[in-house]
């Protein structure tokens, strides 16, 4: 386990140390390097906070320009759907983009805050934050109850009720009113009349659960649809179902509404994405072996940490913690 020293670093220097540390990956010049070792040396906790930040970077083991080039791609989705022209604002180096992406990953750290949620919510009509669990009622007294830190938009219009989800997982109590009911995720769709179903998005696709009632699964909109009906369970990728329509008990999968989350020999890392849901920071899990191993049993949602804790004692992984950030590896 990483622990900071006795010397208190403040927010503000954690975040400074971060900046320095993209400065000085970016070829700095010998100005740059003279400001660097005076900021260094005004205060201890500016050298602890700085070989914190170190650690944190070699522990990531993704190189930062190729974190950057990700995050950019969200960056340039914005400026691009602002249809406005670029500000020359941004510090020199080889990208303005890679560079303000290494500024928003540094947010992110301390924040929580991610720019492919905040891009997300900018066009969706209701938002559960991380840790809530959000019920709503929509016009036409369908309801819909929003895991933790998932986004939809609705679009009801020309006969049709259609829910954009756009981040996470949504659980839908469909009301009958003749109009076809349809949820659109990952290019693909559900389309019910009168069911409870979840939809749920995962890191590559989208996973289809039906409770009650029968809903058409397509993987696009030109594809075959599959029926999925009560205890049944479907996931999709690419226009592609990835694998055919199976049983599940799915009142044990739908717990998270009552606070749990329940797995039969789900990966690792499926379940650390579910945890990141429920933590107000970020959770990376380094280790790919690690991610694949498989886990059974039912956790509380509302301490993702305990969770953590409990699954390091069988799994024997490592868990370090800096900036707010947890990392499994």
């Amino acid at each position: 386990m990483i622990n900071r020293s006795s010397i208190p670093v403040t927010p503000e220097q954690e975040r400074t140390a971060l900046a320095w540390l993209s400065v000085l990956h970016d070829q700095p010049d010998s100005g740059d390097q003279a400001t660097f070792s005076r900021w260094l040396q005004a205060d201890p906790a500016h050298a602890q906070a700085y070989a914190q930040a170190q650690v944190l970077w070699e522990m990531s083991e993704v190189a930062g320009s190729t974190l950057a080039d990700e995050e950019a791609l969200v960056l340039q989705r914005y400026l691009s759907s602002m249809d406005a022209p670029r500000r020359r604002w941004l510090p020199r180096g080889s990208s303005s983009l890679a560079v303000a992406a290494c500024l928003l990953m540094m947010v992110g750290v301390f924040a929580g805050w991610q720019p492919l949620r905040w891009i997300d919510d900018l066009g969706a009509d209701y938002v559960s934050a991380p840790g809530q669990v959000r019920t709503v009622t929509l016009a036409d007294q369908s309801q819909v109850t929003l895991d933790a830190d998932s986004a939809i938009a609705i679009h009801f219009r020309r006969g049709e009720r259609h829910v954009e989800l756009r981040r996470g997982v949504a659980f839908f109590h469909v009301t009958h009113t003749g109009e076809p009911f349809v949820v659109d995720a990952h290019g693909g769709e559900a389309r019910v009349l009168g069911t409870e179903f979840e939809v749920r998005l995962q890191p590559h696709g989208a996973q289809v659960t039906v409770l009650s009632g029968r809903v058409g699964v397509k993987a696009d909109k030109e594809a075959a649809q599959q029926i999925v009906t009560a205890d049944q369970q479907v996931a999709y990728d690419a226009g592609v179902v990835g694998e055919a329509v199976h049983r599940v008990d799915s009142q044990a999968r739908l717990a998270w509404r009552t606070g749990w989350l329940t797995y039969a020999s789900t990966p690792l890392a499926e379940v650390v994405a579910d945890l990141q849901r429920y933590y107000p920071g970020q959770i990376v899990l380094l280790n790919r072996p690690l991610g694949e191993r498989r886990i059974s049993g039912s956790f509380p949602s509302q301490n993702p940490q305990a969770v953590l804790d409990s699954l390091q004692g069988v799994l024997g992984f490592e868990q370090h913690r800096l900036f707010g950030l947890i990392v499994l590896r």
